[in-house]
């Protein structure tokens, strides 16, 4: 018992710890994605593949912020359920899903590996799932995660001062997230190829 308690107060020390007002926040944020996404123009597996994704990103988010950490519970099924969603709606499209889950794996592990704990596995897991239901709008989700995360890490350091700054941890979850959200909403209207 006295193990448990060390091992919840060394979790929360890292993160918010159980934050109510962020789950009140992320539920009202997925009923409004939700939305978001049936009301654009998309096709019906891209509608699909949406509200599947939305709660994913949701969920990593708050436990990205509350525990620095983004569970396997979710990205696994999370992924399989991509694969099953685009062998029933869009069989056609599942080499390029792969080629963009796997691809967007090995970018981030690599990064993973070379900031030697500065991103984490998590992370990677993460792009794989945004690359298996984002496909070539990935990119997007990309490009949108790193920048607003480098962005907030600038601003971290300009208020804490460099040093201070640069040692502070940033979860890059709730970033990859943002981006995996403009991908979804956005992807398919910014004409990345037929």
């Amino acid at each position: 018992m006295a193990e448990q308690t060390v091992e919840a107060g060394t979790e929360s020390s890292k993160g918010l710890g159980r934050n109510e007002p962020l789950r009140l926040v992320g539920t009202v944020l997925l009923i409004a994605l939700w939305v978001a996404d049936l009301l654009v123009h998309h096709s019906t597996v891209h509608k699909v593949l949406g509200l599947v994704l939305i709660p994913v990103l949701v969920q990593v988010t708050i436990s990205d912020l509350e525990e620095r950490r983004i569970k396997n519970v979710v990205t696994v099924p999370a992924a399989f359920a991509a694969l099953v969603i685009g062998l029933a709606l869009h069989p056609s499209g599942l080499p390029g899903q792969l080629l963009a889950g796997v691809a967007t794996l090995a970018f981030l592990t690599f990064f993973a590996i070379v900031s030697r704990g500065g991103l984490g596995m998590g992370d990677a897991k993460l792009g794989l799932v945004l690359g298996l239901f984002l496909s070539r709008y990935v990119i997007t989700a990309l490009v949108i995660g790193l920048v607003a995360s480098a962005i907030f890490g600038l601003g971290v350091m300009a208020v804490r001062g460099f040093g201070a700054g640069r040692k502070t941890a940033i979860a890059l979850g709730p970033f990859l997230a943002l981006g995996g959200v403009v991908a979804l909403l956005a992807g398919p209207g910014l004409h990345l190829g037929t």
